[in-house]
């Protein structure tokens, strides 16, 4: 009887024991159903981050960092780009509302923004730094606050892309599983 205690129903007088252990299997079964599910669907949703662009091959060795030992690091390190490029974002939004626009700041700012952007993999978002840099360079006011626009549109984006995939992730641990490695 202890046996039937430990299974997520009660056991009724009408029930045999094969018909909580059918029940039991047939929950067990669903949830491991649900788990694939969703596992499927993050390898999906990954693989189409790559192929938009959105992301590089530096994410996948930032995720080959994470271990047991601290197994929020990829998303710890991608909060700390976050709130980084909210302010780098402002800064640079300052810096070109200046009456004289200082283009070695603006620079200053947008080589900052690229290599952390670079650092987890967010390949529009380095890119799109790069063509910055080039305004920067020619002072091209104009250029720049282009940039800024489109800079800002990538990293919105890529920051969306990147929470959904972590609410994914704690989606497959909730329901018992684990993350499948993306190749």
């Amino acid at each position: 009887m202890r046996l039937y205690k430990t299974l997520p129903f009660v056991k009724t007088r009408s029930q045999s024991a094969s018909d909580c252990v059918r029940s039991w299997n047939s929950s067990s079964h669903k949830a491991m159903e649900i788990v694939g599910k969703l596992q499927k669907k993050f390898v999906e949703y990954s693989t189409s981050l790559y192929r938009e662009g959105f992301l590089d091959e530096q994410f996948l060795q930032l995720q080959k960092l994470q271990d047991e030992s601290n197994p929020d690091f990829v998303c710890e390190v991608v909060s700390l780009f976050f709130e980084d490029s909210e302010k780098l974002l402002n800064n640079l939004a300052a810096a070109l509302e200046q009456q004289v626009v200082d283009f070695k700041q603006v620079d200053a700012h947008v080589h900052q923004f690229k290599g952390s952007s670079s650092s987890i993999g967010a390949q529009r978002v380095k890119n799109m730094c790069v063509a910055f840099r080039n305004y920067c360079e020619e002072k091209n006011l104009n250029g720049c606050l282009e940039c800024l626009r489109q800079v800002k549109i990538e990293f919105y984006q890529v920051k969306g892309k990147l929470e959904n995939l972590f609410m994914l992730e704690r989606q497959i641990l909730e329901a018992g599983g684990s993350i499948p490695a993306i190749a």
